[in-house]
């Protein structure tokens, strides 16, 4: 490995250990570190023209990270490989990837994991948006039109995807005044970690926003679902106790049966396989919403 793009970062020379990351969608290169005195990093590096979204980046997390959660503490950003790059170094989140984990856990222990997620959840959406933030309503409109077209243009297609379809179309009214907050904008348990101490961390923020807070739920409803309904159960509890309003099951309809379509073109330039596993999940939530003649998933209500 050329260790010239590392060369500008302050700390380089007290590493002792720099090992590539290859997992996740993420255009940014991911590395951990371990230094001379035992410390583990994770170094992300991004193009030189992401600077601005990567500096937001790095700002907000030192924003959450005083909320308490356990998550990656942001401890340096610039610019290195001769200003071809740009490098956040955070802290490493010890422990093992909670989706890989959670396979081998009771339904009482994955449901209490989702508990605390839901939890977790509920701590990133009290930190509001600022108030100059465009609303909710024509942002989201626009995005969803956008989806549309890109599906209906893609040359892909699932089995009854006009129920779909027709759910976004018809029910872009619930947007209205929707409440915006901190996004986390990727969580799922693919970005989970379970520690030692059996609780969650929380890794990747580069998809954060701001936005509809009950949006934060599809990733769940398509990613959790699919390996722990349990778990999925469990958040949308430990988010809302007892008192789920009925708003967010119908919003989290929408939201889903816009992605469960987008995410298949979406895909495209990951490969066939990414293609096909989105086609799989598309088809499962098709089954779930009873093509969207039903805003509550059978998941949820079919509680054994």
């Amino acid at each position: 490995m050329e260790n010239s793009i590392f060369n500008d970062i302050p700390s380089f020379n007290k590493w002792v250990r720099i090992e590539k990351i290859n997992k996740g969608w993420s255009k940014d290169q991911k590395y951990y570190i371990e230094s001379k005195n035992g410390e583990n990093f994770l170094l992300r590096l991004s193009d030189i023209s992401t600077y601005d979204n990567k500096k937001k980046e790095f700002e907000m997390m030192k924003k959450v990270i005083k909320s308490g959660i356990t998550m990656s503490r942001p401890i340096d950003f610039g610019i290195c490989g001769n200003n071809r790059n740009v490098y956040s170094l955070l802290s490493y989140v010890d422990g093992v990837s909670a989706e890989e984990k959670i396979r081998g856990l009771t339904d009482d222990e994955q449901f209490n994991l989702g508990i605390e997620a839901g939890r977790i959840l509920k701590k990133f959406h009290s930190i509001p948006a600022p108030k100059n933030t465009e609303d909710w309503e024509p942002r989201m409109v626009r995005k969803l039109q956008r989806h549309l077209d890109r599906y209906k243009s893609g040359g892909l297609s699932v089995k009854n995807d006009s129920c779909a379809l027709e759910y976004v179309q018809n029910n872009m009214d619930l947007l209205k005044n929707r409440p915006q907050t901190f996004q986390h904008g990727d969580f799922h348990l693919g970005n989970l970690i379970l520690t030692e101490e059996n609780t969650l961390g929380v890794i990747d923020f580069n998809r954060w926003d701001f936005g509809d807070p009950y949006e934060e739920f599809y990733k769940m409803n398509m990613f959790s679902r699919e390996v722990s309904i349990p778990f999925a159960r469990g958040q949308i509890i430990g988010y809302f106790g007892d008192k789920i309003p009925d708003s967010f099951f119908k919003l989290l309809a929408l939201y889903t049966a816009d992605t469960i379509l987008f995410s298949i073109v979406w895909a495209v330039p990951f490969g066939k396989q990414d293609v096909e596993d989105m086609i799989k999940r598309a088809e499962m939530i098709l089954v779930d919403y009873d093509n969207f003649k039903k805003v509550i998933p059978k998941w949820y209500i079919n509680r054994s």
